[in-house]
């Protein structure tokens, strides 16, 4: 079977998307030339008109894509940079988002926002190393975070797909990864829904984006001692709480890591309503980014900043005591 890098796997989902219904379209900032990779190859198969470049100005062409939907098209915007999310969030949220819940499901608005490239990247610093997924959570645009190359490609054809706006954050760390794939597998993954990614008793490990990779890492180090079962949510919002309660009455235990700040994180989430719907056998632990963090341009403290595989053991170790 070929192998399906994660940047592969984006691409192709929207050339199926466009392929599959011409309302699809793909816009935003240097998309012609792929300038990310992302959109490679789709302005010379659908042509110019379904391939926009926009201008410098992201609420400008946000509110675009809203009117576009409203209009019955599907827009793709891709943002280059997570923090452009930050200048567009009153579109999204306060406009997008909530159009089809004030007039009663009247009207939808089909926008799918994706960032190829979220968190940090070797050098970006403070203002283009953010993970903002929780703030979208918050506020209840469906978000989701690919772990995975057929992830990837399944759950951006289904946000392509979904009446609502939905935000496709792509972690950078995840970007590399590739996956023995047969491409006619390859098929939508429903938006709302998570999966174990390796079966445990002792604890289970919540892992958001590319951190999917960290914890199946520290579960075979572990192995000797700790048997860890991985979840991965791959949407945050909605949530699948039922999936991860079923884990966590099984192993009774609960560590998160979660690439975002600690303060409103998803992890803190996580653990607040694990808490609330199971009995742990053990005090739940959270290994994230330090509260009000901004990732600096040196490498050595961009990574100090950051949740580790090694803090990620320490937390199961530290749970696991309590047997």
């Amino acid at each position: 079977m070929p192998w399906l890098s994660y940047q592969k796997a984006l691409n192709r989902a929207l050339a199926d998307a466009m392929a599959a219904d011409d309302t699809v379209f793909v816009l935003g900032e240097d998309v012609r030339v792929a300038a990310s990779n992302v959109t490679t190859g789709l302005v010379k198969r659908f042509g110019p008109d379904r391939v926009l470049d926009t201008p410098l100005s992201e609420q400008g062409f946000t509110s675009f894509a809203t009117g576009a939907a409203l209009a019955g098209m599907r827009p793709v915007i891709e943002f280059q940079i997570p923090a452009l999310l930050f200048l567009s969030f009153e579109q999204i949220t306060n406009h997008a988002h909530k159009f089809s819940l004030m007039t009663g499901g009247q009207c939808h608005v089909p926008v799918t926002y994706v960032v190829p490239g979220s968190g940090s990247r070797t050098g970006w610093a403070g203002q283009h190393s953010d993970h903002p997924y929780s703030l979208f959570a918050h506020v209840g645009v469906k978000t989701v975070v690919p772990a995975t190359p057929t992830d990837a490609y399944g759950l951006l054809r289904s946000a392509v797909q979904d009446q609502d706006p939905v935000v496709v954050f792509a972690p950078s760390a995840a970007l590399g990864v590739r996956e023995d794939v047969d491409f006619a597998t390859l098929a939508p993954v429903p938006l709302g829904v998570g999966r174990v990614c390796r079966a445990g008793s002792d604890v289970t490990v919540v892992a958001v984006g590319q951190h999917v990779h960290d914890a199946l890492a520290v579960a075979d180090d572990l192995a000797g001692s700790v048997s860890v079962e991985v979840f991965d949510p791959r949407t945050l919002y909605p949530f699948d709480w039922d999936g991860l309660t079923a884990s966590v009455r099984r192993t009774g235990r609960l560590v998160v890591i979660d690439d975002s700040n600690r303060t409103c994180g998803i992890a803190g989430e996580v653990i607040a309503t694990m808490s609330e719907r199971v009995r742990l056998a053990a005090a739940p632990v959270r290994v994230t980014r330090p509260d009000g963090a901004v990732l600096p341009f040196s490498l050595e403290l961009d990574r100090a900043t950051q949740p580790s595989r090694a803090q990620l053991a320490a937390a199961v170790n530290l749970t696991v005591k309590e047997r």
